[in-house]
């Protein structure tokens, strides 16, 4: 196998991001490979073409992506790209594979090896490589300063000669990655933060960024995580009685961020029209899961919409709001488990299939889907000889 890689510039509207930065296109240099990138790939990330050429690149255009043994990208090729691309080229991207499979299956017919990075398994050594963890990570802040951008008051409190402005009262619904670092966030800025989630274990993060936990904690909720550190599914009384403790919370605060993406299915409802109608004039509501439908009713998709005299912010992309940052993150991301693939001595290509990361994030090989998840059994397999 060859060593070039291209670098694309994405075509997807409002992707600001870019798969390659100055440190990632040293080390892929250092690997042994040639680097083209894009013209204008890396403008929104802060990155002129002139600096990837101070360090060795070439500036090229989308053509070049032809010759390319490697392709790097922020989102999944469009068609149109994938025609640009040679068979058996390796191309690896933040794919959104669930409910696309037609776009896999036109991957696989144009004889690209690909590779999803959320697919990435979460396990010890793909740490490095856990582009959901990075970019979760810079959603969670960027909620917080994208609802203290529309709140019309501060955020910490304020005692002045003229009198005292109390602290704003934030929830996060949700405590993984992207909702610790928006407690982490707000907490910074002086607010007085909540939190929930259906995890126990939750409730000493929660607590351990100086945030209360709220939850119904009775039996069943002690007992609501498997030994794997998944959530059960909890009663539908327990469901109750929850949703009622939220929404006597809600009705409190001032800005509420709900985090609940759940990857290939529907958000999930968190927040209710009667339950936003309930909170203070001129409150806040950011929610992180507008791309699958949204946690919060009446959220409008890229929008700031005004849903029962509250401030409802639906914009995709958070972390693509910060595009320095998170193109810095994503590119090391991507550059650690390019690493994965290349031979040390020779300091040439060579894909190891029985490796875990690769069997984990690999989605289409040899013209074939050959991910378990995402294998149509109607769909008959592409004709190798045929590519």
């Amino acid at each position: 196998m060859g060593n070039l890689v291209f670098v694309a510039k994405e075509t997807v509207a409002d992707e600001t991001r870019v798969a390659a930065s100055i440190e990632t296109v040293k080390k892929m240099k250092g690997l042994g490979f040639d680097i083209v990138v894009e013209a204008g790939a890396g403008a929104l990330s802060r990155i002129p073409d002139g600096e990837y050429e101070a360090i060795g690149a070439r500036i090229g255009f989308p053509q070049d992506a032809a010759r390319a043994d490697v392709i790097l990208k922020v989102r999944r090729p469009t068609s149109e790209e994938i025609a640009g691309y040679r068979s058996g080229a390796i191309v690896i991207a933040i794919m959104d594979p669930y409910g696309n499979e037609a776009a896999l299956a036109d991957m696989a017919r144009a004889g690209l090896t690909s590779f999803a990075m959320e697919l990435m398994p979460r396990i010890t050594r793909a740490q490095s490589m856990d582009v959901l963890s990075s970019q979760a990570n810079l959603a969670g802040y960027q909620a917080v300063i994208e609802a203290a951008a529309v709140y019309d008051r501060a955020l910490p409190m304020m005692m002045t000669a003229a009198g005292t402005v109390p602290a704003a009262k934030v929830f996060v619904m949700g405590a993984g990655v992207a909702g610790l670092q928006a407690i982490a966030t707000a907490r910074r800025l002086g607010a007085q933060v909540s939190a929930t989630d259906v995890r126990p274990a939750a409730k000493e993060q929660v607590a351990s960024l100086g945030a209360k936990f709220i939850a119904v904690e009775d039996e069943e909720f002690k007992a609501a995580e498997t030994a794997g550190g998944y959530a059960k599914e909890m009663s539908k009384d327990y469901q109750a009685k929850q949703a009622a403790l939220v929404a006597e919370h809600i009705s409190k605060q001032d800005i509420v961020i709900t985090t609940a993406l759940i990857p290939g299915r529907p958000a999930p409802r968190l927040v209710s029209r009667e339950m936003l109608k309930a909170m203070r004039p001129g409150a806040v509501a950011v929610d992180l899961a507008v791309e699958r439908g949204g946690n919060i009713e009446g959220v409008e998709f890229g929008a700031v919409a005004n849903v029962e005299g509250v401030k409802v912010i639906g914009y995709p992309n958070l972390a693509g709001r910060i595009p320095a940052s998170a193109s810095a993150l994503y590119a090391k991301n991507l550059v650690t488990f390019l690493e994965t693939m290349v031979d040390k001595n020779s300091k040439s290509l060579g894909l190891n299939r029985a490796d875990e990361l690769i069997k984990a994030t690999m989605l289409t090989d040899g013209g074939e889907v050959v991910h378990p998840n995402f294998i149509d059994p109607d769909q008959p397999t592409v004709n190798k000889g045929d590519l």
